[in-house]
């Protein structure tokens, strides 16, 4: 998803005027940590398929969700996501539907090129990425989006090594379903970079699902640390989320499957919390076997 600021005026519940919202860097930040991976070694077994959908709220109020789906044939992959959300009785609408492919190598994943289209109130418009071996290759946003005197300028050196918001979910899903928080990622939207940070926090006790007797009875939970690099402005809700020690994703292991999901993703933010809540999350292997599944079949 992308991380860009959605600029628009909105007036919260409790009378506060966001001028630069959270919600797309929220969903990005959901979308990285859409975890499902064993550990690299040996023979790394990625799952074919992953088909997941999360609800959205904010201060306890649904506003929207976000479906996330993912296919490896082979070394290639595919990646999709699409955000809906709705505000203030409709008043505010934003959708944005991304996705991007490349290819699986043990280093990580290699994308190819990122685009996502994205129709709101009051904007709408696509960005696109380009990558290479070196990392980002070119990037577009159309409509443009003006220069802000005070935005952080991006360097040279910020665009090397870095993925998209989608292919870093590939990225987490080579990493160790027995250490779920050991990740670092470096991600560019289109116009911003910046990285995630995860880190070991504690332990939670799981929710029991319906359907679902043989989960783990307990979470664990990461802390996330999100650092902009360049293309950002440092505006006090940046600077707030920037140096947020509460945001936070609960990982739900899969008892032998080596898989750790999110199940809820928390974001607190001045106006309030942002967060994801998983409905449904299906995991299938390259035999059609399902692997796990939170939520309705």
């Amino acid at each position: 998803m992308c991380a860009c600021v959605v600029r628009s005026n909105l007036t919260s519940r409790v009378g506060h005027r966001v001028r630069e919202t959270v919600w797309p860097a929220a969903l990005s930040i959901a979308a990285l940590c859409l975890t499902h991976g064993p550990a690299l070694s040996g023979q790394t077994r990625i799952p074919a398929q992953v088909s997941a959908v999360y609800g959205i709220s904010f201060n306890g109020f649904s506003i929207g969700s976000f479906k996330f789906d993912s296919k490896v044939d082979g070394k290639r992959y595919a990646l999709n996501g699409d955000a809906e959300l709705s505000a203030l009785l409709g008043a505010f609408q934003w959708r944005g539907i991304s996705q991007t492919s490349g290819k699986v190598s043990r280093s990580g994943p290699k994308p190819s090129g990122y685009l996502m289209s994205f129709k709101g109130t009051g904007r709408s418009g696509s960005i696109k990425v380009g990558f290479d071996r070196k990392g980002v290759k070119s990037a577009s946003i159309i409509p443009p989006i003006p220069v802000a005197k005070d935005e952080v300028p991006l360097q040279r050196g910020h665009l090397q090594g870095a993925i998209d918001p989608l292919s870093a979910v590939m990225a987490l899903s080579l990493g160790s379903g027995t250490r779920p928080c050991a990740q670092r990622l470096s991600v560019f939207d289109g116009k911003q970079r910046f990285d995630l940070k995860m880190s070991y926090r504690g332990q939670r006790p799981a929710p029991k699902v319906a359907g679902q007797p043989g989960l783990a009875k307990t979470m664990t939970v990461c802390s996330v640390r999100y650092q902009p690099l360049g293309g950002y402005r440092m505006t006090s809700t940046t600077k707030q989320l920037a140096q947020s020690d509460g945001l936070e994703v609960s990982m739900l292991p899969v008892p032998g499957a080596n898989f750790a999901v999110p199940h809820e993703i928390r974001i607190p933010t001045s106006y309030g919390s942002i967060v994801l809540l998983a409905e449904k999350i299906n995991v299938t292997d390259r035999h059609k076997r399902r692997l796990a599944l939170l939520g309705a079949h």
